[in-house]
């Protein structure tokens, strides 16, 4: 059986219970129940990975050090697979920023994804500096049909979600309603023609329907929950 790609989010961090857009590395430390929440994601049914990788940013390293702690596998930081840049709209919790997130990432799931957040990255610019990364894994050990092992990667929420969307064709209004959870995962595996094909979007299994009548920016507002998940 081939090794399968999981992108994990990493757990709660102070910056999420503070509901803060807090995207530039490197970032809040994980909380208490963040560090509980890795170890949880490791001990129920990860298979020992071949890689664990995690971004620059600090919450996602004391992740990986976790499942790291778990499964007896070194973790080791990868650049480009950081959350997407918020840029003038950083550390902001306010309703009005949140919103203005949301409203662009949904644009973004809707095809404009040359659209920039004011003063920070475009769809585009995240999926430039994020593919390659996941690209160069595929190439250098899923598609060697030697590897059977899973890699393990510690990113971020919203950049996770818009990665996996595009690489694996996952509908974008499945993807605005269906938020990750901390140290929840989006698990891709390798098909044919350089593909991929997404086999888990935290606790769902295909196929990702949307839910009818969704308000995504509206419920991202009114819900109170981190805006990065």
């Amino acid at each position: 059986m081939s090794g399968r790609l999981v992108l994990v989010r990493h757990g709660q961090s102070y910056g999420n219970v503070d509901r803060r857009l807090d995207t530039r590395p490197p970032g809040t430390e994980l909380t208490p129940l963040g560090h509980d929440q890795a170890r949880a994601f490791a001990r129920n049914g990860l298979r020992r990975p071949g890689l664990l990788l995690h971004s620059v940013a600090v919450r996602a390293a004391q992740t990986a050090a976790e499942i790291s702690t778990e499964v007896n596998v070194p973790a080791r930081e990868v650049g480009g697979i950081h959350e997407v840049q918020v840029g003038e709209l950083e550390n902001r919790s306010d309703d009005d920023a949140v919103a203005e997130f949301n409203a662009i990432y949904e644009r973004w799931h809707k095809g404009e994804r040359d659209v920039p957040l004011p003063g920070g990255e475009s769809a585009e610019q995240v999926l430039d500096r994020y593919v390659p990364v996941l690209t160069d894994l595929r190439m250098r050990y899923l598609d060697d049909d030697d590897w059977t092992s899973d890699i393990v990667v510690v990113s971020h929420g919203a950049a996770i979600r818009l990665t996996a969307a595009v690489l694996a064709g996952v509908d974008g209004s499945f993807v605005l309603d269906h938020h990750l959870g901390n140290a929840e995962a989006v698990v891709l595996t390798p098909i044919t023609d350089g593909r991929w094909s997404c086999v888990q979007w935290g606790a769902l299994t295909p196929p990702f329907y949307p839910e009818p009548g969704a308000t995504p920016v509206a419920d991202a507002v009114e819900s109170g929950t981190d805006p990065m998940g």
